[in-house]
C-alpha cells in the first residue's frame, strides 16, 4: 500500500512534526513499508485465535497475603532520627492557629 505525500503531510500535522522534504520522503517510505506488512499479516487465519491481552502469558507476581508476625516497635524505631519511644516524631509541618 502506498501513502501519498499528502497523507504524511496530514499524519505529521496531526502528530505536530514540523517535516522537511527529504524527512517527508523518508516518513513516506517508512510508513509504506509498515502498512505493506500490515497487509500481509491481513493474510493470516486468526478465525480460530482468541483475542489476548497481552502476547506471552502473565502470572500473578505478587506473593500470598498472609497474616505474619509485625516488626517489633524496638525494631522498628531503631533507626529513626527522633521517636518518643512509642511513635516516630517529625517536624510539624500543618498549624492550625486559632
Amino acid at each position: 500500500m502506498s501513502l501519498s505525500q499528502e497523507d504524511v503531510k496530514k499524519v505529521a500535522s496531526l502528530s505536530r512534526l514540523a517535516l522537511s522534504e527529504k524527512e517527508l520522503a523518508q516518513m513516506q517510505e517508512h510508513l509504506g513499508q509498515i502498512l505493506d506488512y500490515f497487509e500481509i499479516l491481513q493474510e493470516v487465519d486468526t478465525e480460530n485465535v482468541e483475542p489476548m491481552a497481552h502476547a506471552i502469558e502473565l502470572h500473578n507476581v505478587f506473593r500470598e497475603d498472609e497474616i505474619r508476625e509485625s516488626l517489633p516497635r524496638e525494631e522498628a524505631l531503631a533507626n529513626a532520627p527522633k521517636t518518643d519511644g512509642k511513635y516516630f516524631l517529625v517536624p510539624e509541618i500543618l498549624r492550625q492557629d486559632k
